[in-house]
């Protein structure tokens, strides 16, 4: 006890958390606020609307001993510095997306969403009992970050991207310019396409003043809020650069160490919890969002040509060749994944119906 005090004390000099005496079922420190800015929104369905829900449940399973307050994009620090800051002590949590540090980590990215990669069942497998975990734990480690992170919150595949007119071929691709996500926009450099990453709220006005001519962002409810069905016109699926998305809570390794196996379990369980419900609530909502697309806003609906998809697989191969000759942890993980992918798909194709075509 005197031992795990201490080290939450310290860990309070570090973040500004307030140890008092232990309670009742409580094995250290009895109160513990977790400052945690986010990347997303929380009026973004399935995006950021889990971790408000998350801190709520935090309250009501520890009695009040472990909360968590809940910042605003831009409010507290930048969504592209929350890791940096958790890892220094600057903030002592925060939620965001691994994609995001794909400048400073080579491998987060993987952890986050994997062009024609892992459906989220099949995302949550390998990281609870496969290796994912355990990978993603040591990538941050290794990467000489004080973190400790959890995926805190899945969503099912996005919409292509948003295009102001049909793309039938490569060479409609070639010199576009472009809001893309992680590896995929890797896939989409190759084939001559100029793409930036750009927080939600800057792509709307990068869009209207035309920076960019196109975008992908996230799931058609969420896309939705941010209204670029008013200046594109053609929405592309599936998803081929995210068929799952994978959202995580880092907090101080300090002030995780220090905290009490109650509130680890707690914060665990609650972000397990958060997976199957932002699963669900992105799953219940999309098809009211296209309906709307299609018969409110005149937004076509379009579907890749076989070919465009074989493209952008080989490229995808080409791009995951590239980043595991260049990085020996992205190897390890992508080795890892595709090996836990391949006893999954004798799962997949013989017990799940084939897709209707």
């Amino acid at each position: 006890m005197k031992h795990a005090l201490i080290g939450l004390a310290a860990a309070a000099a570090l973040t500004g958390v307030a140890v008092t005496g232990a309670t009742s079922g409580a094995m250290a420190a009895d109160k513990l606020l977790l400052k945690t800015p986010i990347a997303f929104s929380t009026s973004l369905p399935g995006l950021g609307s889990p971790i408000p829900r998350v801190a709520e449940q935090l309250n009501l399973m520890s009695g009040g001993t472990l909360r968590m307050k809940v910042y605003e994009p831009h409010k507290l620090v930048p969504p592209f510095e929350i890791l940096e800051s958790v890892s220094s002590g600057k903030i002592n949590s925060g939620y965001a997306t691994a994609g995001y540090w794909a400048g400073k980590i080579p491998a987060s990215p993987l952890f986050s969403a994997v062009p024609f990669g892992p459906e989220a069942g099949e995302y949550m497998a390998w990281m609870y009992y496969g290796n994912g975990l355990t990978l993603y734990q040591e990538m941050y480690d290794q990467a000489g970050y004080n973190v400790k992170v959890l995926p805190c919150a899945i969503i099912a595949p996005e919409t292509s991207g948003w295009f102001s007119k049909e793309i039938n071929s490569a060479e409609d691709l070639n010199g576009l310019k472009m809001r893309f996500f992680g590896l995929g926009g890797k896939v989409m450099q190759k084939l001559g396409v100029a793409t930036s990453l750009l927080p939600g709220g800057e792509i709307f006005p990068a869009l209207e003043k035309g920076a960019i001519d196109a975008t992908e962002f996230s799931m058609p409810a969420i896309d939705a809020r941010l209204g670029f069905h008013k200046l594109v016109k053609y929405n592309y699926f599936p998803g081929w650069h995210q068929q799952a998305t994978v959202f995580e809570v880092l907090i101080n390794k300090d002030v995780w160490n220090g905290m009490s196996d109650q509130h680890k379990a707690i914060m665990e369980n609650a972000c397990k919890a958060s997976m199957a419900d932002s699963f669900a609530e992105g799953e219940a909502i999309q098809h009211a969002a296209l309906i709307e697309n299609v018969e409110k806003h005149g937004v076509q609906m379009k579907q890749w040509s076989d070919e465009m998809l074989n493209l952008y697989r080989t490229t995808w191969e080409e791009v995951a060749a590239e980043e595991a000759g260049n990085n020996e942890f992205f190897k390890k993980v992508l080795d890892d994944m595709n090996g836990f992918r391949e006893g999954y798909a004798l799962w997949k194709t013989n017990a799940f119906l084939p897709r209707s075509q």
